[in-house]
This record gives structure tokens, C-alpha cells and sequence, in this order.
């Protein structure tokens, strides 16, 4: 599967030790770990929410449901009044990472035995199902209007993150993707579920429609910026480091945009020796280094660049027609430019 799926493992990083007058992250993680601790606990049948427990329990940045208690904080909202929405989003966000782990046979996450393998198939796809319908629990906290657009909202989301991740199967058999597909699965599979804990948190804090459309949009922008630097990273990365090895999405032969869009402007003779190398399972430095001198040569790494500044600032511009607060407008640029200038 596509990396997107890492994000947003995200994915994008919420930078803990920054410390803000009125907002200390440390502190609102802090409590919604408690909360988690609280509401998710192992209950009979023991085989149905151990691994429930188990996955929730092994770590993760937690940056979507910081994401929605942020988003009610800076709009003026109650963050505490944001806990159940928050937790929705992060055992929703963990239900994918199981099934996705079923489907691509994958043993470790987080450094840890994934579920399916711990346990079994069955498990992991029951304990799956499950969390899914916890989160509509979870929801079910809210009032009868705030309840409605919260689920609107989240129903939404989910479909897509679904429409994503069949998207990345597709294109792992495909070879006529083009770069809006391309960009379309990236928006589904990692973007909107960012957008979508934005919004929540804008909706708990009851502010206008319009407020709430500009931070999804500003969530949205943000998420196609990160797994585009993400694609750049993985060839043009510092291996000292990005933490993986560069040349995983050659290795693999990968569709990111960095493959797509050299299609769009390659010569004939170049394309020939590009499709060769993607047409083969080979594992091999050469590979690495002959497909990232087509990069180079097509200037590759300029474009790609051009493409993540440009959606980081549609994700300033959205952040800026917001009503919110300058502090809350200075948080949120700063997590732009950390993402746009990071190194992991």
C-alpha cells in the first residue's frame, strides 16, 4: 500500500514540547490519554477487545484527535466538550490501520505485531468492525444537531478513506494513473480524515459554516503538502535522517508524483529505460540511482517542490479567512512550515 497510510502515522508532527500562553499540547495529550484509558478497556468478550485495547495502547503521535481538541480551543470552544470526537477519530484511525495491515499481510506496526498476527485473521477483522461501530458511540455523546453534523461529517470521511485506500490497490496493477487519480487518492486516503478532526473541532465550538469549511480546506491543503513531501523525501531525502531507506518508493516501483509527472515530460529513449526499471521486482542500489538521475536530469525535484508550496499556502490562504484568533492562526502556520521544511 501507499505510504499516505504512515501520516498522517501521519504523518504530520505535532511538536509537543512548543508551548503556547493558553495551550500546552503535553497537557491536552496527557488528558486524552486518560480519557482513552478510560473509555476503552478490556471487557467480555475478552477475544473481541483485547486487540481493540492492544492496538489502541501501543503508541502513535495522536495528532488527529490533538488536531480536533486544538481546533475547538483556538475557535473558543470547551476542548474538554471535544474528547469524544477526538477519541472517535483516533479509534476510527486505528480500525483502518488494522484492516490495512490484514491486507497487506504486514507482521509490525509501530514496532509491534500487528493485530491479525498476534491474534489471528478473524480477530483482527471482527476486533476491526467493532471499533468502527464504537465510534458511532462515541458520537452518540452529542446533542441531536451537533450529533447530525458531526456524523454527516465523519460518514463522509470514512467513505473516502475507503475510496482511497481502493485507489491505491487499483493503481498497484494499473500503468495509465495519472497525476489527478494520483492526487485524488492521496487526498482520500490521508487528507481528508486531517480535514475531517479540524472540522470537528470547529463544529464542537459552534462557530459559522463558513469558519468550519476553512479550516477542513486548510486540513485538506495541509495533507496533500505532507505525502508530496513525503514522495520527495523518500528519493531526495538525507539518509541520516528520514529514518527509511531512500529509494523505498523506487524499490517498490511506486506511482507517487514524482514517477507520474516525469512520464508527462520524459524523451522517448529516457521513458523506454524508466519502464524497464519499473517493470521489474528488482532490489537494487542501481535501480535507485538510475531512475533518481532521470529525476534529476527532468528537473523532478523543483516541480515537485513548486507543487507542495503550492498547497501549503491554499492551506494558508483557508487558515487566514478563518475568524480565529492569532494566536490559533500563528499554531497552525508554524505546523505548515515545520512539515514544509522537515527532514522524516
Amino acid at each position: 500500500m501507499h505510504k499516505a497510510s504512515l501520516i498522517l502515522n501521519f504523518t504530520i508532527k505535532l511538536y509537543l514540547c512548543i508551548k503556547y500562553e493558553t495551550l500546552n499540547l503535553a497537557d491536552y495529550k496527557s488528558e486524552f490519554l486518560d480519557f482513552l484509558n478510560k473509555k476503552i478497556q478490556i471487557k467480555e468478550p475478552k477475544n473481541l477487545y483485547e486487540p481493540i485495547h492492544y492496538i489502541l495502547g501501543i503508541g502513535g503521535k495522536r495528532l488527529r484527535p490533538m488536531l480536533t481538541l486544538v481546533s475547538a480551543h483556538f475557535f473558543k470552544g470547551d476542548y474538554k466538550k471535544a474528547f469524544h470526537a477526538a477519541l472517535a477519530i483516533e479509534v476510527f484511525h486505528n480500525f483502518t490501520l488494522v484492516h490495512d495491515d490484514i491486507m497487506d499481510e504486514a507482521p509490525i506496526r509501530r514496532g509491534k505485531t500487528t493485530v491479525h498476527k498476534k491474534w489471528d485473521l478473524n480477530r483482527g477483522i471482527l476486533s476491526g468492525d467493532a471499533m468502527m461501530l464504537m465510534t458511532n458511540q462515541l458520537m452518540e455523546h452529542y446533542e441531536s444537531k451537533k450529533f447530525k453534523d458531526l456524523m454527516v461529517l465523519f460518514n463522509k470521511t470514512a467513505l473516502e478513506v475507503c475510496e482511497g485506500q481502493q485507489y491505491d490497490v487499483d493503481f498497484e496493477t494499473r500503468n495509465d494513473v495519472s497525476i489527478d487519480e494520483y492526487k485524488t487518492m492521496i487526498t482520500y486516503k490521508t487528507a481528508v480524515l486531517v480535514a475531517c478532526s479540524l472540522k470537528m473541532g470547529a463544529i464542537i465550538a459552534d462557530v459559522e459554516k463558513q469558519d468550519a469549511e476553512f479550516i477542513y480546506n486548510y486540513g485538506l491543503n495541509l495533507g496533500i503538502a505532507f505525502q508530496l513531501q513525503d514522495d520527495y523525501l523518500d528519493t531526495f531525502g538525507d539518509p541520516e535522517t528520514f529514518g527509511k531507506q531512500i529509494g523505498g518508493d523506487i524499490l517498490e516501483n511506486k506511482k507517487t508524483f514524482l514517477y507520474l509527472k516525469l512520464l508527462e515530460v520524459i524523451n522517448d529513449d529516457d521513458k523506454k529505460s524508466l519502464l524497464k526499471w519499473f517493470s521489474t521486482d528488482e532490489k537494487s542500489d542501481k535501480k535507485i540511482k538510475e531512475v533518481t538521475v532521470l529525476y534529476t536530469k527532468y528537473n523532478i525535484p523543483t516541480i515537485v517542490k513548486l507543487e507542495i508550496d503550492k498547497y501549503t499556502q491554499l492551506s494558508y490562504k483557508s487558515l487566514q479567512n478563518t475568524t480565529m484568533n492569532n494566536e490559533g492562526k500563528q499554531f497552525f502556520t508554524q505546523l505548515g512550515d515545520d512539515l514544509l521544511h522537515r527532514t522524516v
